[in-house]
């Protein structure tokens, strides 16, 4: 799993994936004897090959134009096909998308005060505010809610998270364009990219298929595969499955870490392995694709 691919990592305050690491991932990945292959095709082997090998599938979330202009000449090289999973939201440019509103607050200011925390940064270097960022993020993601708390912020500093959109996000133009390259999928990722569990079910239900129509629309093309928002245990569970289902897709990925070995897995809640971030090193990576990391979490009961 990989949202941003970013040229200058530290100067984005380190929040997607650099650009270097990211072709290490993938050559790691051949020379360790993956094969890197679609979504669908992993799923047909993993059902219908009597020797399973290792298979890897590559997947982005959010719609970033940088996937585009940094990751697809990489992934063009490594013969690497992959899915993007686009909310509504962003190439509409209506998506509140706190996360970039955040990151430009704190690039452009070395002290800001988030008023819903009650906590005054002082971020003078690019660490400070890549440290600021962490922070602030993980407060969130303790109560998906609290996302819209950070509108006074980024108002009184002036942020437009519309005006970020044009900026990071792939216009509809450039998204139909994608969906026509031989290496690339289309899935969706709701309207707004919200918590579906924060929501009653007829909202989460809407969320899900005013996507798929959208995208379906948009490009002329089925969208069978699709992406939980945040994708936590505290973000979707077992009533977001049903839905995902009921909706019209054929598979659902969330954020839980771990691998596909069980030849009937559930589609509806594939694991996905994060790569990218400020402690994202080359060791980590190693150890999350082998395995180990999800081992020692299962010993020690951690989630």
């Amino acid at each position: 799993m990989f949202h941003e691919v970013q040229r200058d990592f530290r100067s984005e305050l380190m929040t997607g994936t650099s650009e270097d690491f990211f072709e290490y991932s993938l050559k790691w990945l051949h020379h360790e004897g993956w094969e890197i292959v679609s979504l669908e095709t992993c799923l047909e082997r993993l059902a219908n090959d009597s020797q399973p090998r290792r298979y890897a599938v590559v997947t982005f979330d959010d719609g970033y134009r940088d996937n585009v202009s940094t990751a697809l000449p990489i992934l063009e090289r490594n013969n690497a096909p992959f899915t993007v999973y686009v909310p509504t939201g962003a190439p509409t440019r209506t998506l509140q998308s706190w996360w970039l509103g955040l990151r430009e607050v704190l690039r452009s200011r070395d002290t800001v005060t988030i008023d819903a925390m009650g906590i005054r940064f002082s971020c003078p270097d690019l660490n400070s505010k890549a440290s600021a960022m962490s922070k602030v993020a993980t407060w969130v993601h303790e109560d998906y809610n609290r996302a819209e708390l950070l509108a006074p912020t980024f108002r009184s500093a002036g942020v437009s998270l519309a005006a970020l959109n044009d900026v990071y996000f792939l216009d509809e133009r450039e998204l139909q364009s994608l969906a026509q390259h031989p290496l690339a999928s289309i899935g969706g990722h709701t309207d707004s990219h919200p918590a579906l569990a924060c929501l009653d079910a007829a909202s989460a239900r809407a969320e899900m298929a005013g996507n798929r129509s959208y995208l379906e629309n948009l490009l002329q093309s089925p969208v069978r595969h699709f992406a939980y928002p945040y994708g936590t245990p505290g973000a979707c569970d077992t009533r977001e499955e049903r839905l995902a289902e009921e909706v019209g897709f054929s598979t659902a990925v969330t954020t839980r870490h771990g691998q596909v070995s069980d030849r009937k897995p559930n589609q509806l809640a594939l694991p996905r392995i994060g790569v990218g971030g400020q402690f994202d090193t080359k060791l980590a990576f190693e150890a999350r694709m082998n395995g180990i990391q999800s081992a020692m979490h299962g010993l020690l009961g951690l989630s």
